[in-house]
């Protein structure tokens, strides 16, 4: 009789075994370990070691499993978990989580009155490394990790987009920084799939040129979405943004059916995003004054030259983009908010913005107290907002929790 041949067998995943700290970290449900609490006696560096990007089986001291995780050979966050079990094909996993990410948005009605939002919010989503966004019938992609690059996740990410939501084109925006911090080989922001790149976006009723390969993150700020509905809702008069992008919180509080406002100013040092500002103005058959200028030089001058508003918002890009920025951003926010508060009529409306997640909601209070203090204004409350709820916070990931907006009315 002959033989039967043997089955090959999977290869057995890598291990590796955490200190203390790093498992309590996991079992708080945090997703990231970071590269320093990874047992010293196990090394993750030689040709026999853990290779870039495998996933892991993780381990604490004494040998208990932790479950899954996704390793990075050259960040800092070496473990990112993508199951607190064991995972028998990651591609097949991978898809599963997307689909249940879009069927999240669905079920919890987070994307109504718009049809550009986030699909993906990485480990928002369980997903750590993908960032996917959808504006109207083009989809875009981040992907920020050594694991989530490999041929196998990849298309098992095109395949279930191009399966669940049927767009005409899906993009690849990279970030040359982040492919350089994960030691991947260099990429260009590409059409992966498809023949559209560009469309029209609506969002609160109010239409937006989109461009996949223009602008910042993925191409627009989708995060700020609700609240630029929000600070419509309470906007009068005259009005000023600063920092004002592609003309989100300007258009809103021209065009939005509860605003108030009769004159807007927006105002960016950026001339290619005032450009598209314009471009989406006109697309909206309304006209808005647009400043190319420093917003901190022209909030200064204004002040000085008693220039006042009804409203003004403030949505500067991050200033603390590591720890160690913190005082430093500190002092920016509180710079700008005084300055604003100087300008302000008596009940005039401050929307102002915060995206450094180094910066607390409770640090960010404070500056905008401090500066409220030596303004010689009191503030009330109307509103503390974060992020457009397709953007989920993780309960015990504070990573996720980094955009905060106050809508604030001041009074003398």
């Amino acid at each position: 009789m002959p033989k039967k041949r043997a089955l090959s067998a999977k290869p057995a995943e890598p291990s590796v075994k955490l200190s203390a700290r790093g498992a309590a970290r996991l079992q708080s449900r945090h997703p990231w370990v970071y590269r320093s609490d990874i047992n010293s006696d196990i090394d993750i560096t030689d040709a026999n070691g853990v290779p870039p990007g495998a996933l892991v089986r993780v381990f604490d001291q004494s040998g208990k499993f932790l479950g899954t995780a996704l390793y990075s050979s050259s960040s800092q966050i070496a473990i990112r978990m993508i199951s607190h079990g064991s995972v028998a094909d990651l591609p097949v996993l991978v898809a599963e989580r997307i689909r249940a990410a879009i069927a999240y948005r669905n079920e919890m009605d987070l994307i109504s009155n718009t049809d550009a939002y986030r699909i993906v919010f990485s480990e928002a989503d369980f997903l750590p490394g993908l960032i996917v966004d959808r504006y109207n019938d083009v989809v875009t992609l981040q992907i920020l990790t050594q694991a989530i690059d490999a041929a196998p996740m990849r298309e098992a990410i095109l395949q279930t987009l191009r399966d669940e939501l049927h767009p005409a084109g899906i993009v690849e925006r990279v970030d040359p920084r982040i492919r350089e911090l994960e030691q991947l080989p260099p990429l260009p922001s590409r059409l992966l799939w498809g023949e559209k790149s560009s469309t029209e976006i609506r969002m609160n009723g109010v239409a937006f040129h989109y461009d996949s390969f223009e602008g910042q993150k993925t191409g627009a700020f989708l995060d700020q979405r609700e609240n630029y509905a929000a600070a419509a809702e309470y906007a009068h008069g005259e009005a000023l943004d600063a920092f004002c992008y592609q003309g989100g919180f300007a258009l809103h509080l021209a065009l939005h059916p509860a605003a108030k406002c009769s004159a807007v100013t927006g105002v960016d040092s950026s001339r290619p995003a005032l450009e598209m500002a314009e471009k989406n103005a006109t697309l909206n058959g309304r006209e808005v004054e647009w400043i190319e200028a420093n917003a901190f030089d022209l909030l200064r001058d204004y002040a000085t030259a008693n220039r006042r508003y009804d409203t003004i918002v403030l949505d500067p890009p991050a200033f603390a983009k590591t720890k160690r920025d913190l005082e430093k951003a500190l002092r920016g926010y509180k710079e700008l908010n005084l300055r604003a508060m100087k300008m302000l009529r008596p009940g005039g409306i401050l929307v102002t913005c915060s995206c450094s997640f180094h910066v607390s909601a409770g640090d960010f209070l404070k500056v905008v107290a401090d500066a409220a203090q030596d303004a010689h204004k009191s503030l009330r409350v109307v509103e503390k907002r974060g992020a457009s709820r397709d953007h989920p916070i993780l309960l015990n990931v504070p990573e996720t929790s980094y955009l905060q907006c106050l809508i604030l009315r001041v009074s003398d």
